[in-house]
């Protein structure tokens, strides 16, 4: 059986992610305390017991957010990895998805995600935004919506394109309120304000390029074992070269997941969509792009046994 691993992005951090897996597994304790000691920083802690607010920081919520997906790789991937096929994480999660691919040292993707919270959060201070998720189907293009906004109020861009009936719209304050008004006026069902940090996926994000160039440069980037599919444009990479400019452009480029999950579904319609880490986002909105696909979550022992379980049957070599 083709398994492809979903590994979630900033919003699906929730304070107690992963204490069941770090209680209950030596190697999902061992990846955890190699994310606090590469990030000097006690992020299982404040994946732990919070508090909440500092927790959802995004210099805090990014490592985090890794550090639970590779503790649930750490508990299930000797098993299951013969049978991954590809893999691929929303924004954030593209580097947990490099991770689990083999191409990036938990300490090295540990430091880069931190350093890449640190960056956004740091420009979204200094060149404050805003960010709206708009919900339905639309009379009017958000391309245009945003274009229309941009000319009257500020500038907006789509920045998450999640599912064919969610977009995520991303910019300066008044361009966002203003295409919010707009989305309402075409259809929008709902518009819903995101509590983040700044106006990521959009130009406003520029002035951390330089910062995330630097911190990839310096980490060791291999080709990945398995084909990850990236966030700007959907493709299947395989080498660590075409890696690289695509997870720096990723900072102000829009994540084109309904892209990314209809390429995937076609290369490997019969697989199961395994999203590995905190909550069920993915699993949910890959229902609403394909349907038809099998999907099941990896973030609890219980989940995890259910997965060890499947990987048993199908390996019988591997069963205890």
């Amino acid at each position: 059986m083709d398994i492809v691993l979903l590994l979630p992005g900033q919003g699906s951090q929730k304070v107690g992610m992963g204490r069941d897996l770090f209680d209950a597994s030596s190697a999902a304790r061992h990846a955890f305390e190699t994310v606090d000691r590469a990030t000097g920083v006690s992020i299982s802690s404040l994946a732990f017991d919070g508090p909440e607010d500092e927790l959802r920081r995004t210099h805090n919520a990014q490592p985090a957010l890794l550090a639970h997906s590779a503790a649930a790789w750490a508990m299930v991937g000797d098993v299951l990895s013969p049978f991954v096929r590809a893999a691929a994480g929303h924004s954030l999660g593209e580097f947990s998805a490099y991770h689990t691919a083999g191409a990036l040292d938990l300490e090295d993707a540990a430091r880069i995600v931190r350093r890449r919270g640190q960056l956004m959060y740091d420009t979204g201070r200094s060149r404050p935004g805003a960010m709206s998720a708009v919900l339905g189907t639309l009379s009017v293009s958000i391309e245009d919506i945003c274009k229309q906004a941009t000319a009257e109020a500020g500038l907006v861009v789509p920045a998450n394109y999640n599912s064919p009936e969610q977009v995520v719209i991303s910019g300066e304050r008044a361009g966002v309120e203003r295409a919010v008004e707009l989305a309402k006026e075409a259809g929008a069902k709902r518009c819903l304000p995101l509590p983040v940090s700044g106006a990521f996926h959009s130009p406003l994000m520029e002035p951390a390029v330089d910062g995330l160039d630097a911190v990839l440069e310096a980490a060791t980037l291999r080709d990945p074992r398995v084909p990850v599919f990236a966030n700007v444009d959907g493709s299947a990479i395989t080498r660590a070269d075409a890696a690289r400019p695509l997870l720096i452009q990723q900072l102000t480029a829009p994540v084109h997941w309904t892209l990314v999950m209809r390429n995937l579904v076609h290369a490997f319609p019969d697989a199961l969509y395994v999203e590995l880490g905190t909550g069920n986002v993915l699993s949910g909105l890959a229902r609403r792009i394909a349907p038809e696909i099998r999907t099941m979550t990896g973030g609890t022992v219980a989940d995890l046994e259910k997965l060890l379980e499947l990987g048993h049957s199908l390996n019988p070599s591997h069963a205890h």
